[in-house]
């Protein structure tokens, strides 16, 4: 396309995920109730992880973080979809794009890390039980989920100062549901090969250090666990590890089917709909994950749902002896008035 057709962009248009009127209402309703599942979930289960005293553990402060994180980079996204759905107005600002993409972009790198983490945490708790609370201290726990900020922002500022470098676009209209990297290199005039080279770079690199911790620390645990002489031993620590696994290949696999491909094989509508995994539906999924298949958890949810229902029939309660004893004044009221007359 010729650079007549080029231009600089004050705002974006995000088309979303479908062009079909009679979708819209239906995808409106889908993902609004996934998201109300994602808020509730990881918001949650990082109440029930601040509340229970049994899970002020390294794993439990992992998973609160993830939780986090998996809250952070839906509400980036969703929020924002759901209203383009349904409202004919589907702009965004240059601005607001650029920061919409550059928060995604952290939070989705320090899951990456932080699942890299909790494998490691994993390891110790399974291989070397008995350091397990000296070798992951307070301290430690704080310092590498820090780290996993400091990457993800750190990351995330080379890719955005490399896309704020893009002079002009050929079209402002973004086939996509939210700001993602791919999309506006694609629709770039100037020559992108060093931002893709650099998402290539920054991508593999990330990846190749978290699978390498994540498949080091399994394969020792793997080791352990088939040295136990104990069934239920075994039992415990394949269902601690199956869950983390599950998110891990997920979420590992769709970074890298989307972002590590080379651009003369990119593919918008595919991109959505691989998007829409990792963006919308394993932010959702994860705490559904780490909590159906731990007792610990379980048991904390009960102890908090418990302590909280008699309160509000406590409540209810004393409201419905107040209204009745407020009902029955009035009738003696009446009655007296009645008797007056």
């Amino acid at each position: 396309m010729g650079e007549e057709n080029c231009t600089s962009v004050t705002e974006f248009i995000l088309l979303g995920l479908a062009h079909a009127p009679e979708l819209r209402v239906f995808l409106f309703l889908v993902f609004l109730l996934v998201y109300g599942v994602t808020v509730a979930g990881n918001l949650g289960m990082i109440a029930v992880i601040q509340v229970s005293s049994p899970l002020h553990t390294p794993m439990y402060f992992f998973l609160s973080h993830l939780s986090f994180v998996d809250f952070c980079y839906s509400t980036i996204i969703v929020p924002k979809m759901l209203s383009n759905t349904l409202s004919r107005d589907k702009a965004i600002s240059f601005l607001g794009c650029m920061v919409q993409f550059y928060l995604f972009c952290t939070y989705a790198i320090t899951e990456v890390f932080l699942l890299a983490v909790m494998a490691y945490d994993r390891f110790v708790a399974i291989c070397n039980p008995l350091l397990y609370t000296v070798t992951m201290s307070r301290n430690l726990c704080m310092e590498l989920v820090s780290c996993c900020y400091l990457w993800g922002m750190m990351c995330s500022l080379i890719h955005l100062c490399l896309a704020l470098e893009i002079p002009s676009y050929r079209s402002n209209v973004i086939n996509h549901f939210f700001c993602d990297l791919p999309p506006l290199l694609w629709l770039a005039c100037s020559d992108v090969s060093i931002n893709e080279l650099t998402v290539f770079i920054v991508v593999t690199v990330n990846e190749i250090i978290t699978i390498v911790v994540i498949f080091t620390s399994y394969l020792l645990i793997l080791i352990t666990i088939l040295r136990m002489h104990s069934a239920e031993g075994r039992r415990k620590a394949f269902s601690t590890c199956a869950s983390h696994l599950t998110a891990i290949l997920v979420f590992h696999g769709t970074i890298l089917f989307i972002y590590c491909q080379p651009g003369s094989g990119y593919s918008v509508e595919t991109d959505k709909v691989a998007t829409v995994f990792y963006t919308i539906v394993i932010p959702m999924l994860n705490p559904l994950i780490y909590s159906l298949r731990n007792k610990d958890v379980k048991e904390a949810l009960k102890k908090v749902l418990g302590s909280i229902l008699p309160f509000e029939k406590t409540i209810f309660l004393t409201r419905l002896r107040v209204s009745s004893e407020t009902f029955n004044e009035g009738l003696i009221l009446v009655g007296c008035e009645q008797k007056v007359k």
